[in-house]
């Protein structure tokens, strides 16, 4: 079953070095991180509040670098996300360690090594963790590590996902013209535009798969992963790209089985069979908002269905039916019908109440209708 982090819980911090004294510089990384923070803090992802996303640009020292990660996973108790970008090297025994902008290759002192990272989110109460490296690795390096999937070996945590790049150089991890280094430019690609034909939520598995495919086809390194018990189900997006299947053959053919609006003759009764609708579809209020063009927020379709008066305005039902399935003809009535609704709503009331009339007979609401029952009486018109 996936996962959703707890936004109100949960923590991210976000390291990127883009300026070296002595190694290549990666201008990219500077992009890297603003938009990571905006995806991470808007709801096409977690939804963090922007408290809860911290930037750590260019750290000058280990401390620069580690502290704000101490902080957040001291006041985490959900998921916490730490990503890097910038140069990842290797110390003479051929450990991990991160480039500042004055490390040196192979003196692990002049940079921040995994293992101090390691033990800072080993000891935080967080239920999840998740890892990203966006490190370019010189082709000396992966040569020292005998193969790339040592990085990712490296780098384990219980209970944790890792998702690692381990380029051959720091030009493969970032295309001159690109925007955003090869990795985190296809990552943020995925939280911004989704990935078309999978699920309405992704999970860290299948952004892994995805990214491994992209990049592959693109010729660039493939990504790393690593991960420990179910982490690989923790939601790392809303997929942009998901379009729910087509309505079901018993609404969509059957012409008689949406409800008439011309039998709409309170603005309870209309509501009512908008819901009726709905519940045709078989959608769910979440899946019937993104099935929308452009695509409405849930609540307000929960709005809608559940708000005890008439629409002030139409745009949002007309999306609504249009999201159903039902044509623009259908979808015209409707509008008629919402029209003459509103008009009876604004029409002044009598200096004189008319003579009592008799009493309509009971409506059945739409949940009766949909259950099959044959013992509906004809409707009976006031004369």
């Amino acid at each position: 079953m996936r996962a959703l982090p707890d936004p109100a819980a949960s923590r991210a911090v976000l390291v990127g070095v883009s300026r070296y004294t002595v190694l290549e510089p990666l201008p990219a990384v500077a992009n890297n991180l603003p938009a990571l923070a905006r995806a991470l803090t808007g709801p096409t992802s977690w939804h963090l509040p922007a408290g809860h996303c911290t930037v750590v640009a260019e750290p000058d020292t280990p401390r620069d670098m580690l502290d704000p990660v101490k902080e957040a996973a001291e006041a985490t108790s959900d998921t916490l996300l730490v990503y890097f970008a910038g140069h990842g090297l290797l110390d003479g025994r051929g450990e991990l360690f991160f480039g500042l902008p004055r490390s040196v290759q192979g003196s692990s002192y002049t940079g921040v090594t995994y293992q101090a990272l390691r033990e800072i989110i080993t000891d935080c109460t967080a239920r999840r963790f998740v890892i990203i490296l966006d490190c370019c690795m010189s082709g000396r390096a992966l040569g020292l590590m005998g193969g790339e999937d040592l990085l990712a070996d490296q780098a384990q945590i219980d209970g944790s996902y890792l998702l690692a790049a381990a380029p051959e150089n720091g030009r493969a991890l970032a295309p001159p013209g690109e925007t955003h280094t090869a990795f985190t430019g296809e990552l943020l690609d995925v939280l911004q535009h989704g990935i078309p034909g999978q699920p309405r939520e992704l999970d860290l598995n299948a952004v892994y798969h995805h990214l491994r495919g992209e990049l592959a086809a693109k010729g660039r390194p493939a990504p790393q992963k690593r991960d420990r018990n179910t982490a690989g189900r923790l939601v790392l997006a809303y997929n942009q790209a998901y379009r729910p299947a087509s309505i079901p053959a018993r609404a969509a053919a059957d012409e008689s089985a949406w409800p008439d609006p011309d039998d709409c003759h309170t603005p309870l009764a209309f509501l009512e069979a908008l819901a009726e609708v709905r519940a045709l579809t078989g959608l769910t209020i979440p899946a019937l908002a993104q099935r929308a063009d452009p695509p409405l927020a849930a609540t307000t379709v929960s709005r809608l269905l559940n708000t005890p008066t008439l629409p002030a305005t139409w745009k949002t039902t007309g999306r609504y039916l249009a999201a159903c399935g039902l044509t623009a003809d259908r979808i015209s009535a409707w509008r008629a019908a919402w029209q003459r609704l509103r008009t009876q709503e604004r029409e002044p009331a009598r200096s004189e109440p008319p003579a009592p009339a008799a009493a309509p007979p009971k409506a059945r609401s739409w949940r009766d209708r949909l259950t099959g029952r044959q013992d509906r009486q004809p409707r009976q018109r006031g004369a």
